[in-house]
């Protein structure tokens, strides 16, 4: 083979870096997700050492979602303005620092660790905002529609990837150092991703790894390519660009779908951990290795969603059928986790959880229509205003559980709150949403 051959093969051969992407796309969100979680495992030793109520305690769990909620549309805009490479990566380095941080609270006075915690955990809401809206800009831009079904249920196999490396890691941290050490582990090692990050992540057509091959297979599969970039100075934040979305039908039946799915999320991130310990008597260290069946499922679930998802798509079926299928029998399968409340047994509890998480799992194919409903220059808000609805999950769900708790000293209640939640997401995909497709912005707005 002469060099002229030898060349012409090389440059033939399609790049894969939007599979790097996404890898670290996968990393720093189960980092993200498993300082979210990091409350629920340090939870039961911090209540008992400091007298936290199980009020006081779900206040705390919905501290980051409040100000979540608040930062999303901000949040949005910032990615479509500055860049979601460069925005993503300022959060991950500041929501580490404030995550570390959390560790020196019990240093203060016990009257105002509440407080303190309350604070920080507000603050990391909003520092942490631009996470999944950021996710789904960053996956609109890499990965064609074809493809894009598999790629967004990948990265958001991170909350079981959390679940599965770090919940076990942070159970055995707190038996054996002490709750602080879980947010000191945790903060250190998100600010050394920050500066990989920083270091290996840049959109398709600015990337030195990516050739001309892989960005025409993006370009001709409809990826956003040219879409994680800055926008122009004068770009900003426009009411009309929030009636589009607000005023359509099939939004609003997406976003009730959103945020009956994060409930479930929500459930898990805080209060799974404490019910398995104050609900089914078992110790820290035992649930970190408990959740890992679940977590396995939900992972198994969310990959299966994507690949469902997409092979349905490739074969002829209909964007609206393609997409509905997993969420609505993942919403669905999600609500056994009713069937707990009439059950002892832990193995068989440990069984309804794992479904319910599966189910959650093939549901989370739903992120996907983030890209596929949003005008191109409109992704990041679109990725804010999705992740708002289910943001607000993270305040109602962990309030809830934690004033049914203190009203009943059971978690009976809470999971009849938790699976009407499932019900009601597949009703709104099935009877509100409608036919799945493009929203078009007016030419002024684009």
């Amino acid at each position: 083979m002469n060099e002229q051959t030898l060349g012409l093969t090389l440059v033939q051969k399609r790049s894969r870096v939007r599979y790097t992407t996404l890898t670290m796309l996968v990393i720093a969100s189960a980092v993200a997700l498993a300082d979210r979680a990091n409350l629920s495992i340090a939870g039961s030793a911090m209540s008992a050492q400091l007298g936290i109520t199980p009020i006081q305690l779900g206040y705390l769990f919905s501290a980051f979602s409040w100000a979540y909620v608040l930062a999303q549309l901000p949040a949005g805009w910032m990615l479509d303005r500055f860049g979601a490479i460069r925005v993503y990566g300022i959060a991950l380095c500041l929501w580490s620092v404030i995550t570390l941080a959390q560790g020196f609270m019990g240093l203060g006075p016990v009257g105002w660790v509440v407080t303190g915690l309350f604070v920080m955990r507000f603050i990391m809401g909003l520092v942490e905002a631009p996470l999944s809206p950021g996710n789904s800009s960053i996956t609109a831009s890499w990965f064609p529609v074809a493809e894009r079904g598999t790629a967004t249920s990948i990265y958001n196999s991170a909350q079981y990837i959390a679940v599965l490396v770090f919940v076990p890691c942070m159970g055995i941290l707190v038996h054996k150092a002490g709750w602080e050490w879980v947010f000191w582990v945790m903060g250190g090692l998100g600010v050394l991703l920050a500066v990989v990050w920083a270091r290996t992540m840049h959109n398709p057509v600015q990337h030195p790894g990516v050739n001309a091959l892989e960005l025409e297979h993006l370009r001709d599969g409809g990826a956003n390519v040219d879409g994680g970039s800055a926008r122009p100075q004068g770009s900003k934040l426009r009411l009309a660009d929030l009636k589009l979305f607000l005023g359509s039908r099939q939004m609003l039946g997406i976003y009730l779908g959103q945020y009956c799915l994060a409930s479930m999320q929500y459930f898990f991130l805080t209060w799974f951990p404490i019910y398995l310990v104050k609900g089914r008597g078992m110790n820290i260290i035992d649930v970190g290795f408990v959740a890992m069946l679940p977590a396995i499922a939900g992972f198994i679930g969310g990959i299966l969603g994507g690949v469902i998802s997409d092979r349905l798509t490739r074969h002829g079926y209909s964007l609206s059928v393609a997409r509905k299928v997993p969420f609505v029998t993942g919403l669905l399968l999600s609500s056994s986790v009713l069937f707990c409340n009439f059950v002892d047994s832990t193995y068989v509890i440990v069984a309804l959880m794992t479904l319910a998480l599966f189910g959650k799992g093939l549901a989370a194919v739903n992120f996907a229509l983030v890209a596929d409903t949003a005008p191109r220059h409109l992704v990041g808000l679109a990725g804010g205003l999705f992740n708002l609805f289910g943001s607000l999950s993270g305040i109602v769900t962990p309030i809830v559980i934690g004033y049914a708790l203190q009203a009943t000293g059971s978690f009976t209640e809470a999971l009849w709150f938790v699976a009407a939640h499932g019900v009601i997401g597949a009703v709104s995909y099935l009877c509100v949403v409608g036919k799945i497709r493009p929203l078009e912005a007016p030419r002024d707005n684009v």
